[in-house]
């Protein structure tokens, strides 16, 4: 069965992913993203309103398909460490699927671009998506804190730590492939990164390590 062509948005958003990943805010302009879109510049703001808006649509794009991986997980009545090993391999699985996530939402999260323009509703979308997720986690962590499967270790330290080790770690480039020998987004390494942060896991915060 052939694939439908992807509309003139979706390619748009696609480019736009993949520049803004290498590149972050301020180093892509409009007539660079119209041009590896195959499309005029004009025709970008037939759909974006901005620059800025197409930055937001793109990152909200991003994390609402983390949310899909991740609703699950938090949706789950497992036990608190069953779910904390499901959530693991649902971020990885979600940044490996998509490779230029993790290096866009290093950009976003850590750099301080500046907007020339009020962001909007999209930013807005952008920031409540991100805060769905990280409530989540704190509520995964807190519940499995008070239940007494995990030890009382900082929720806050812990969703930090959880950040750099996947986030960072699939945005890494030929540093992380140089480190690891392979690729870091083979088959063999993604599978590789889940076992090695669960065993983190169950020996850092699990009260009885598994």
């Amino acid at each position: 069965m052939a694939l439908e062509p992807l509309s003139s948005r979706e390619k748009i958003l696609d480019v736009s992913e993949a520049l803004f990943a290498r590149r972050g805010f301020a180093g892509v302009g409009l007539r660079e993203v119209a041009d590896a879109a195959g499309l005029r510049k004009s025709s970008l703001f037939h759909h974006f309103r901005s620059k800025t808006q197409l930055y937001y649509e793109v990152l909200g794009r991003v994390l609402g398909r983390i949310q899909l991986h991740v609703a699950p997980v938090f949706e789950s009545r497992r036990a608190a460490l069953q779910r904390l090993d499901q959530l693991v391999d649902a971020l990885v699985d979600a940044l490996a699927e998509d490779p230029t996530a993790a290096r866009l939402l290093l950009r976003a999260l850590f750099e301080e671009d500046r907007f020339p323009a009020e962001p909007g509703a999209e930013a807005e979308e952008c920031e409540r998506r991100l805060a769905e997720i990280l409530q989540g986690i704190r509520c995964l962590l807190r519940e499995g804190v008070e239940a007494g499967a995990f030890h009382r270790v900082s929720v806050a330290h812990t969703i930090q730590t959880l950040i750099g080790a996947i986030v960072f770690h699939f945005a890494s480039g030929e540093f992380g492939e140089s480190l690891l020998g392979r690729p870091v987004l083979s088959a063999e390494a993604v599978s590789r990164r889940k076992q090695e942060l669960k065993n983190l896991l169950h020996r850092g915060i699990a009260a009885a390590p598994a």
